[in-house]
């Protein structure tokens, strides 16, 4: 069978399932038939998917293993409506129904909550977390302030790691793949059923899959080092009390992200234009970037250190007190080649710092036909972005002014087809011999200091035996202030700042704050037609932050003063319905939902007063936009050995056509939003005997054309990608011990994770490429209860 045709007869069975649902347990009892079904806590209290009148997709920690995933990123390809781009540890963008949270600056507020034991962690560059020993993940969709706060603007999701437990139990996994892919990571699980504790880690390692031909540079681009250890701890002195305490830490030392330009080679004979980002790189770096960038290396250095307090105490009859108290800080420093060769022309570093300390309150009650909750939260966060930059002067003049077909010194290109850079002479052309090189360096940071307080209700009652009518409603008050700074030095040769935008507030930090509040209402019905299928209907408010965007510019005067943009709050109203079925062996959802946008928030590249590039990116307000789509899910137990799946969304959407507020967005689709995504596949687990069984579960995933910046272009977009996965092994001596295999992107597709970036600001856009095919063995062994 050839290759097009054994992927046409993959995506041909898409067609054969109606739709997807990765959420997958087994309920025993009495019945011989079992349910597929899931318990899950979006509304607070335990309840079936199937009951929470919420689009929601759950995946269990087993389901998560059974895929053979081993981030976030490659789970959000199953989950429709759901994309998320790593573009690194320190820069994940998460999407959810087409809509991205990944703007850096600590001025802006984030669009969707991600949360880690209940505690909102959804801040850019400190939310990255791995996935190891977790009990599952939820992805709820559609703004859900009453129960998530104000940055599920689009939606939230949750991580909820495995708990400890009565008893002593433990497991070792160790593995190896190509690219020198190494892993070790395990649990151990000791105590009672008063208290008990929990120790898990993961450490992966793995060579580059882009090889960096700068001798310079110690690294392959896009190496990985990450390790990860979170301890846990239960205690339970009566039924009525549990506490939860969680400590994370998790590290990334990892190689630098390969911004390839499709401007210049890296080679001679390179293919040019987007391809390279196919081919062997040439990131050199700067020689000055150890002084300037703090580091010689292009790659990322970063620690998150995670502290969860949760405390549950059931009291009365029918009510329970929780409070979920949490304490994140996480300090990195990235250092990349933003013009994608091996010129020292573009050379970045980002620092990024932030704590943030979050406390809520909330008391439950649940009766016979009336149940909710009302509390409080507490939100703060203080972080910033600091942004060196780093070049050589002749160089950068050179290469700036060829980009604009006026070369300062004609006949020197910047990067020549063979990969060096005759523009490294012409700071000794340009001052007659005197100097060879000229370093320079300048740096902006925006701070943000943010704190939220906020009030809420939530009451669900049962009417009659089928039908539950939900209200709720968050009062939220803001502090939102920022800070900007700049140190921008004039050139030797121009007697100018270098990048042209870049405005030095002269040691000053210049400050503005302002205060916000709303209101943020959810209401849902929820309609049993028979105990196995339920309809429902909701209509809520989501909210991303104003911003209280902060820089400097110059008056009419020429003096530097504050600039400062207040860009208005987004606001979004979203009205969706469905049906949930789990009955028997089958289990599933359809979804469909209509977001309407006020004052859309567009991250864009900064230009000054004349339209020269700053070198950082810029909120603004796009104006009206909206949203249409479809999600659908599915799952059948086909027998008491083979289980399928499959799950598709749609989406249409984007900024309104006819923008009279912002004509340059009018018509784009929203960045990082394909039109289809799908996925479906089948587990097999299958009794051999003796104590072992076989396990197989392959899948494929497909996603349509994705553009990735606003205003669109095909340039910077990435056409329909289809990607074969699977994992499959043998365990026995009843279950103690297995040994599996796994392969992601089995067909090696070349594909692109992301294009433009900070290159696309002055005319260069820089292309990264994304995984190749990974393939590789695990072992692992369990002991205890």
């Amino acid at each position: 069978m050839t290759v097009p045709a054994f992927r046409g007869a993959l995506l041909a069975s898409i067609a054969l399932v109606p739709a997807p649902l990765l959420a997958q347990e087994t309920m025993g009892g009495d019945d011989p038939v079992t349910t597929t079904t899931i318990v899950v806590t979006a509304q607070k209290i335990e309840q079936r998917a199937q009951d929470v009148p919420i689009t929601i997709s759950a995946v269990t920690g087993e389901r998560i293993e059974d895929l053979g995933v081993s981030d976030l990123d490659e789970l959000s390809s199953y989950v429709p409506g759901l994309n998320i781009q790593e573009q690194s540890a320190n820069n994940p963008g998460i999407v959810i129904r087409g809509i991205t949270s990944d703007s850096g600056s600590s001025q802006q507020g984030p669009r969707v909550t991600l949360y880690y034991n209940g505690v909102d962690i959804s801040r850019s560059r400190g939310s990255y977390q791995a996935i190891y020993d977790l009990e599952r993940v939820e992805v709820i969709k559609g703004p859900q302030a009453t129960l998530f706060g104000t940055a599920s603007a689009v939606g939230a999701i949750s991580l909820v790691s495995a708990r400890p437990r009565e008893g002593f139990s433990g497991e070792i996994t160790g593995g190896y793949g190509n690219f020198d892919q190494t892993l070790l990571g395990g649990f151990l699980n000791a105590g009672s059923d008063v208290l008990a504790g929990r120790v898990a880690f993961e450490w992966r390692t793995r060579d580059g899959y882009v090889e960096n031909l700068a001798a310079s540079q110690d690294e392959e681009l896009y190496a990985q080092d990450q390790f990860g250890v979170r301890a846990s701890l239960r205690y339970t002195p009566t039924t009525d009390l549990t506490i939860d305490l969680i400590g994370t830490y998790d590290q990334q030392r990892n190689g630098g992200t390969p911004f390839i330009s499709g401007s210049f080679p890296a080679f001679a004979g390179a293919p040019g234009g987007r391809d390279n980002a196919f081919e062997d790189a040439n990131l050199g770096g700067s020689p000055f970037s150890g002084a300037a960038l703090g580091d010689d290396q292009l790659g990322l250095d970063r620690e998150v250190y995670d502290l969860n307090l949760t405390a549950e105490w059931a009291f009365a009859d029918n009510w329970t007190f929780t409070t979920v108290n949490g304490y994140r800080k996480f300090d990195s420093a990235e250092v990349f080649d933003a013009d994608g060769t091996a010129a020292p022309f573009l050379e970045f570093a980002e620092i990024a710092e932030g704590e943030q300390f979050s406390h809520e309150g909330r008391f439950s009650y649940s009766g016979m036909d009336l149940r909710g909750s009302f509390g409080w939260n507490v939100f703060t966060e203080d972080g910033l972005q600091n942004v060196p930059f780093s070049t050589e002067e002749g160089t950068f003049l050179q290469c700036l002014t060829s980009l604009f077909g006026a070369p300062l010194i004609p006949g020197i290109p910047c990067v020549a087809p063979d990969g060096s850079v005759p523009a490294s002479a012409v700071t000794g052309l340009a001052t007659g011999g005197a100097a060879t090189a000229i370093p320079y360096r300048s740096v902006f940071e925006n701070q943000g200091q943010n704190d939220s307080y906020s009030v809420f209700a939530d009451v669900t009652y049962l009417a009659t035996d089928s039908l539950e009518l939900t209200a709720g409603l968050r009062y939220l008050w803001e502090d939102r202030q920022s800070g900007y700074r700049t140190d921008v030095p004039n050139s030797v040769l121009s007697g100018a700042p270098l990048i042209p935008g870049q405005i030095d507030t002269g040691g000053q930090t210049f400050t503005a704050e302002d205060s916000f509040d709303a209101w943020l209402p959810r209401f849902n019905v929820l309609y049993r037609i028979s105990p196995e299928v339920n309809v429902f209907a909701t209509v809520s408010k989501g909210r991303r932050s104003p911003v209280v965007q902060l820089s400097a510019a110059r008056d009419t005067t020429g003096a530097v003063v504050p600039g400062l943009q207040s860009v208005p709050e987004e606001t979004v109203w979203n009205y969706e319905g469905g049906l949930k079925l789990a009955s028997g062996r089958v289990s599933g959802s359809l979804g469909v939902y209509y977001q309407v946008y006020d004052n859309f928030q567009v991250s864009v590249e900064e230009l000054d007063a004349n339209g020269n590039p700053t070198g950082g990116f810029v909120t603004e307000s796009a104006g009206a936009a909206s949203n249409l789509g479809v999600e659908a899910e599915i799952a059948v137990e086909a027998a008491d050995w083979l289980s399928i799946f499959a799950n598709v969304g749609y989406i249409d959407g984007g900024i309104d056509e006819d923008n009279s507020f912002a004509p340059e967005f009018s018509g784009a689709r929203f960045r990082l939003q394909p039109e289809w995504q799908a996925a479906a596949g089948f587990t097999v687990d299958y009794p051999l005997g003796n104590g072992a069984r076989l396990f197989a579960t392959p899948s494929i995933t497909h996603r349509s054309r994705i553009y990735f910046e606003v205003p669109n272009s095909d340039v910077t977009s990435q056409g329909p990608v289809t990607l074969v996965n699977a994992r499959a092994g043998v365990s026995f001596a009843d279950d103690r011990y297995e040994i599996a295999g796994f392969v992601r992107n089995a067909f090696n597709e070349d594909y692109l994770l992301d294009a433009g970036n900070t290159g696309g600001a002055f005319g260069i856009p820089t292309f990264i490429p994304a995984e190749p095919r990974f393939f590789g063995m695990q072992l692992t062994a369990r002991f205890g209860d």
